[in-house]
């Protein structure tokens, strides 16, 4: 792997890995979803211009109060477009504003627009009493981009495409 693949966040098959069809590639990325993940990956919407989306659980009320708690501002997302005549799933990330009002998510785009690769952590504990009145953990969280980029990655180099970066090209 080059510098240039590393700064773009471009990972390739092992050598001598057999390049699936598309079918297997998608059935491969959506299998990558499970419950208990703080994100989940979905087919697009027609007006999304790429063929599936990963992206925080923002708006999954079972993760509202996580999220919430985490004073998160804002929702990472990779847009994800299988590519067959290179055997390569071209992906690009994109963040979205969020605002808490009383505890529920309200979703609205950045006034700066933010396309490329992105590498980003978040994480946070507090204690305080709980609601027995005892003084404990409240919450615990941690967020980290290569959480959704590392699985989907892996399912796509395991199906011998190359997952590729995209910072400035065509997705």
């Amino acid at each position: 792997m080059g510098l240039f693949d590393k700064l773009t966040g471009t990972k390739k098959p092992a050598a001598g890995t057999q390049a699936r069809s598309p079918q297997e590639v998608a059935n491969a990325v959506m299998a990558v979803n499970r419950p208990t993940a703080p994100f989940q990956i979905r087919p697009a919407r027609p007006d999304e211009g790429c063929d599936f989306v990963a992206e925080w659980r923002i708006v999954d009320a079972r993760w509202y109060d996580v999220f919430a708690k985490a004073s998160l501002i804002s929702v990472f997302q990779i847009l994800l477009k299988l590519d067959p005549a290179q055997n390569e799933v071209r992906a690009v990330d994109r963040e979205w504003t969020v605002e808490w009002r009383a505890g529920v998510p309200s979703l609205s785009m950045k006034v700066e627009a933010f396309r490329g690769q992105k590498v980003e952590a978040s994480f946070g504990t507090a204690y305080a009493f709980t609601e027995q009145g005892q003084y404990g953990q409240v919450y615990n969280y941690r967020f980290r981009t290569g959480e959704i980029k590392e699985p989907i990655q892996d399912a796509v180099t395991g199906a011998g495409w190359t997952y590729k970066g995209v910072s400035f090209g065509k997705l």
